[in-house]
């Protein structure tokens, strides 16, 4: 054993050194990633390619390296390729060699996170169910079969992607890979086991010989030469474990997800780009947006009460447009940094306070370059700075940016690229509809019989949201509450998402979980009568857990108690009797959402169509809209359940859990966390239901919806999202973009006036101007107001030089506006153009 250790530490100097001082394609130093010899400051972005479809592949990408990413990060999803023990899937939104290929050919690189646990608010963290049975397992920890399975995994990615020579070192685009995924905190709570699994998981990735480095996020005990990384909403404030590593940032969270139930949050593009600023300045070299895109949990790949949007408030929404202000303002930023970056690999920062809370960091390299950043902590108050020998107004809560230390080319809170107003517009003809009533309440074929009650997950084994809890109850005729007209109470205790309860086959009630607590309870007077009454307990699992120290051991179902409280005798204990069970719906044995369903099912229509039913299949026809808009369902009059397009499951849908919280008005200025700004709140945490356009066929394409709670589905539409309007809402000294070259080029020493810049989709042009005023307008875009100084002639020059084009410019100076409204009063402009 001590021969093992010694021979450990001599690999793990041999390979710090290799990193450190080689002249491999990719290494690393304290400062940054090298790249081919030249230190990088790399920004990245996380697509996953499951999230989307393969025909969005390229679009997203493209959008993405148009935003100025370097770097797609994206984790291996283990469920998805490995559906069962040794048999794998690598097709369809899966194929991962493809993806890569993809980005390879946009001329970006790959940050591959194989994990292979991934969390990522995905089923089961990104484990395939089978691998709870496995005899003797313990996931994540110092275990033989978890470690046996997991190593197998791994090493089949890493041998397929050099099989395709998809890593640097091989020509291709991987320039870094992740093992694991946030397991300090798990190693803190598990102790000496996880600490030796953590060793052993860094020499198994560093033993695959992948020619590039390895990073472990959130684990500051990485061991040598493994990387470690941080994750938050800021990571200013993080070192690396060794000096000789550099400070990378694997996941910056541009919002947070949602969860059915609840609100759905936002980040401002001011505070994204101040934490990247802050990151930079403080010697970080390396910034992954966590999500870049994040798209959409199709399927039943949504973990624990995860909602199918996971848009995440990111630069790209979940149909892939730009969100804007965020990708234009970040865009911005990018390209500041890389004016910067041969300043900022060269060395560390100077830092020079320049009051309470404002201060200069300054990066100079030996050929002369220098880069400034021009700090305001404070949150409530502007500021006015002296720095080499020039004033500087510095906003609230931002930072401005000097790429010759000189010239103000951006501020984290000054916002000049374009803001936008999206629209979801009904399209197509109202849809006719068809129901069936699913009678899974009865005894019938695949139901068994055991004493007391079976835990949900190891019975269903994941097949199916859905498991029956079926017993018989027989009531004496000479019960008391037959005749005082009080009903017995019955008394159900559940683990998981919801749990519907049926008597005689009819909904007796409906109780809900949520992310914080999965722990159910139904007490309700239920109607029996004398004689056998049927008591059926359908139990729903909307997602399994994706994070926490045992979350492979998590209990769903009803686990008891179940008891009547109200009879003759008192209280009734239903434990421990005869329990029929049956895994999943007659609809899904009848494969009802698919074209192949069974053809002898008998759907009612027209006026017999049911509506506000519980446990009712629907189906209609329809066809694909023109353009290419992105196409979604709103499904707002309907409860709960799931959604299929030509047999692909779009995911589950479940407006009739309201989302609750406190929503209001929310300043970018100071801390941030995911409770911080907030919407929704009263109304569906979703709304709108993603149908990828390549899913769609010409003419007849089949929408099947299962509802567990009834709704209207005379009141589902077909939606297109399309771009409404844009704004500009710039001051008039405000830097942009358009300045940057010339101004970090030293021919001028003055700011340009700005210009405010408007574009529409391609195929749309600019069709009337909704509102202009350069003066002192307020409101932000969709609700602008004029203030008490106003140019009257505002709306002229873009009625002249933008009306029926797709893109227009108009420089933000007051002769172009009719002249000065109000002289000695710093102004701003604020258009809105509608787009057609």
């Amino acid at each position: 054993m001590g021969l093992k250790i010694v021979m450990w530490n001599l690999l793990v100097v041999i390979l710090s050194l290799w990193f450190c001082f080689s002249t491999a394609s990719v290494s690393y130093d304290h400062k940054a990633i090298v790249l081919n010899g030249t230190r990088r400051i790399l920004i990245s972005g996380s697509i996953h390619y499951p999230r989307s479809t393969p025909e969005m592949w390229p679009d997203l990408i493209a959008k993405a390296k148009a935003g100025g990413l370097d770097v797609i990060q994206t984790y291996v999803f283990w469920n998805g390729h490995e559906r069962e023990p040794g048999k794998f899937y690598f097709e369809g939104r899966y194929d991962l060699v493809k993806f890569i290929k993809i980005v390879q050919q946009a001329g970006l690189y790959v940050h591959l996170r194989i994990g292979p646990y991934a969390c990522a608010e995905w089923n089961f963290g990104g484990f395939p169910v089978w691998l709870k049975f496995v005899p003797g397992i313990s996931f994540r920890t110092d275990n033989g079969p978890f470690k046996d399975a997991m190593q197998n995994f791994t090493t089949k990615i890493v041998n397929m992607m050099k099989a395709e020579r998809l890593y640097e070192a091989q020509g291709g685009p991987i320039i870094m890979s992740q093992i694991e995924n946030e397991y300090g905190p798990m190693e803190y709570e598990l102790g000496a086991p996880a600490r030796t699994y953590t060793n052993w998981t860094a020499r198994m990735a560093v033993g695959l010989d992948t020619g590039v480095p390895w990073i472990m996020c959130k684990q500051d005990d990485a061991p040598d030469p493994i990387i470690n990384a941080c994750n938050g909403f800021y990571c200013d404030y993080f070192s690396p474990n060794k000096d000789y590593k550099p400070k990378m940032w694997t996941e910056n969270w541009t919002g947070w997800f949602t969860s059915f139930g609840g609100t759905v949050p936002y980040r401002p593009a001011e505070d994204v780009a101040f934490s990247v600023a802050r990151f930079i300045l403080k010697g970080g070299s390396f910034i992954n947006y966590y999500m870049y895109h994040g798209g959409t949990n199709f399927g039943r790949t949504a973990g624990s009460l995860i909602a199918t949007s996971y848009d995440y408030d990111a630069p790209l929404d979940e149909f892939g447009l730009l969100r804007q202000p965020k990708w234009g303002h970040l865009t911005h930023l990018h390209r500041v940094i890389k004016l910067c970056e041969p300043a900022l690999v060269s060395g560390d920062p100077v830092r020079t306070p320049l009051g309470n809370n404002q201060e200069a960091s300054v990066f100079n390299s030996t050929s002369g370059a220098c880069a400034a950043f021009l700090v305001n902590y404070d949150k409530n108050s502007s500021a006015k700075a002296v720095f080499n020998s020039m004033h500087y107004d510095l906003p609230p809560w931002s930072i401005s940016i000097l790429p010759d230390c000189k010239n103000v080319v951006f501020n984290t809170a000054m916002v000049s690229a374009q803001s936008a107003q999206m629209n979801m517009t009904p399209v197509g003809r109202p849809l006719v509809w068809q129901s069936y009533n699913d009678e899974a309440t009865s005894y019938e074929d695949k139901t068994f019989t055991a004493v007391g009650l079976l835990e949900q997950i190891n019975t269903t084994r994941d097949v199916s949201d859905y498991l029956w809890y079926m017993t018989d109850v027989n009531i004496d005729s000479n019960e008391g509450f037959l005749s005082s007209g009080e009903f017995p109470v019955l008394k159900v205790a559940s683990s998981g998402h919801a749990l519907h309860v049926f008597i005689n086959n009819q909904l007796s009630g409906t109780v809900y979980g949520s992310l914080e607590n999965t722990k159910i309870n139904f007490s309700n007077g239920v109607n029996l009568r004398a004689g056998v009454n049927k008591i059926s307990l359908l139990s729903t699992v909307v997602g399994l857990p994706n994070i926490g120290p045992h979350f492979g051991a998590w209990n769903a179902g009803v686990l008891g108690p179940v008891t009547l409280d109200g009879l003759n005798e008192g209280i009734r204990d239903l434990t421990l009797q005869n329990w029929s069970y049956k895994v999943g719906l007659n609809g899904e044995a009848l494969s009802l959402h698919s074209q192949g369903g069974n053809s002898t099912t008998e759907w009612a229509g027209g006026s017999l169509v049911a509506q506000d039913q519980p446990l009712t299949w629907y189906k209609t026809t329809f066809d694909a809209p023109d353009g290419d808009q992105p196409i979604a369902l709103d499904m707002n009059t309907m409860g709960k359940g799931q959604i299929w397009i030509n047999g692909r499951s779009i995911g589950r849908h479940w407006p009739a859990h309201k989302a609750s919280g406190t929503c209001g008005g929310c300043s970018y200025a100071g801390w941030y966390d995911e409770k911080k700004c907030l919407s929704n709140c009263g109304e569906a945490s979703q709304k709108w239901y993603h149908i990828p356009r390549s899913w769609l066929k010409p003419r007849g394409n089949l929408l099947v919806i299962f509802e567990e709670l009834g709704g209207i589905p005379f009141g589902i539409s077909l939606m297109q999202r399309k771009l409404a309007s844009v704004c500009a809402d710039i001051n008039e000294w405000q830097p942009t973009l358009m300045n940057l070259q010339m101004q970090h080029s030293g021919k001028v020493n003055q700011p340009f006036r700005p210009k405010a810049h408007l574009r529409c989709m391609p195929g749309q042009n600019i069709a009337s101007i909704k509102f202009a005023s350069f003066g002192t307008p307020g409101g932000t875009c969709g609700s602008f107001v004029q203030g008490s100084c106003h140019a009257q002639k505002s709306g002229d020059v873009f009625e002249r030089n933008c009306i029926g084009k797709n893109a227009c410019s108009v420089i933000v100076a007051p002769g172009m506006f009719g002249g000065d409204p109000c002289p000695k009063i710093t102004k701003k402009l604020s258009v809105e153009v509608i787009c057609s």
